[in-house]
């Protein structure tokens, strides 16, 4: 990982973060980060290692059910495991909810500690440097998540809803201007039911936005070599594949190749007719590329959209969950994850408002 943070951050981003961070020594199980609290600063590790786990209410019928049969302990357990040029912390400046895990040294470790108001002024000052702070950000989620598939076992991977909706947090972050050039660079497509949109293990050529219609997400359970799935149809493969997550109006596929080099391991389908708007993966490059303002927009979003998929999987899981159930009392100390405050509103408003209008605007094309 130690690599990640080298290539996609200049010399000046690096000076800016040495001259603001605060180097710590921490021993064996140390805790930078528990579950359920807010945190105030970001990681950057530097040598050593550090664990990330997820623990779980104890009335938690679920959670209960799959520590038996994992063997586990109720309190949690390991979902990663971080090396070198790791970053934590990192959502706060994502998302507005607390941890969904606790982070501590594995051994005796070094980390550079940059406090979290500094970083959000930095961030909101320097648009360079926030495209390229989050795009690092959002490599790093993606390998995070598949290191957290592999570490959880596929087997245990099971269908899971987003905790929050893509075309909210897309459509609301997102400038109009950025909405009316995708309209431009994009195309509307009719995709049949049935239809494969893409195969997993093949290379993604657009990044599409389901307009209309439902797919699914599907993951194979075989280890087979990822090449001969690659090069065979999926008529010729008898691969068993197990629904991983539904999609409807608003979700966007096909984001992972902008931040990762492998092809993704998902295949997605059309289970009813769908149209999607498909934008041209070297459209979107040069986009990235020479808007840097844009940049930092988009990459912002994949970033939010990747901590809420590892954060969809915790929950899946029956861990971390703290959410109103009808009948108990409220707990004014703690912050639910059904709890809608005035300002998501206010964001769903905007971001249906602006969905509304791609769809006027691709339909009076």
């Amino acid at each position: 990982m130690t690599e990640v943070l080298l290539k996609e951050l200049t010399n000046s981003d690096i000076d800016w973060i040495l001259a603001t961070g605060q180097r710590e020594e921490i021993t064996a199980d140390t805790i930078l980060i528990r579950q359920g609290t807010p945190v105030n600063a970001l990681y950057i590790l530097l040598d050593g290692a550090l664990s990330i786990s997820v623990a779980q209410a104890d009335d938690n019928p679920i959670g209960r059910a799959f520590a038996a049969l994992e063997g586990g302990e109720l309190s949690g357990r390991e979902v990663a495991r971080l090396a070198n040029g790791e970053v934590v912390g990192e959502m706060p400046f994502l998302a507005s909810y607390q941890s969904s895990t606790t982070v501590k040294a594995a051994r005796k470790s070094l980390v550079l500690k940059i406090p979290q108001q500094q970083l959000i002024q930095k961030l909101q000052e320097d648009v360079t440097f926030a495209a390229h702070f989050y795009r690092a950000i959002a490599v790093l989620l993606a390998q995070r998540l598949e290191q957290m598939i592999g570490q959880i076992g596929q087997s245990t991977v099971v269908l899971f809803q987003p905790q929050i909706r893509e075309i909210l947090f897309t459509f609301a972050e997102l400038n109009d201007s950025d909405i009316g050039w995708m309209i431009v660079a994009g195309n509307a497509m009719k995709i049949p039911a049935g239809t494969v949109l893409f195969q997993a293990g093949r290379p993604v050529d657009a990044l599409y936005i389901l307009l209309d219609g439902k797919m699914v997400a599907s993951i194979a359970e075989d280890t087979s070599n990822p090449l001969t799935r690659a090069f065979s149809t999926l008529e010729e493969t008898d691969c068993i594949e197990r629904e991983f997550a539904r999609l409807s109006r608003g979700d966007i596929v096909g984001e992972t190749p902008f931040v990762e080099a492998s092809p993704p391991a998902m295949t997605i389908r059309a289970v009813e007719d769908a149209i999607v708007l498909s934008i041209p993966k070297w459209r979107l490059s040069a986009k990235l590329l020479h808007d840097v303002a844009f940049a930092a927009r988009f990459y912002r979003v994949l970033a939010i959209l990747l901590a809420d998929k590892q954060q969809g999987i915790i929950n899946s899981l029956g861990y971390g969950r703290i959410s109103y159930s009808s009948g108990k009392s409220l707990d004014e100390r703690l912050t639910y994850e059904d709890e809608l405050s005035s300002s998501f509103l206010a964001q769903v408003t905007l971001a249906g408002t602006r969905f509304d209008w791609m769809l006027k605007q691709i339909r009076g094309n």
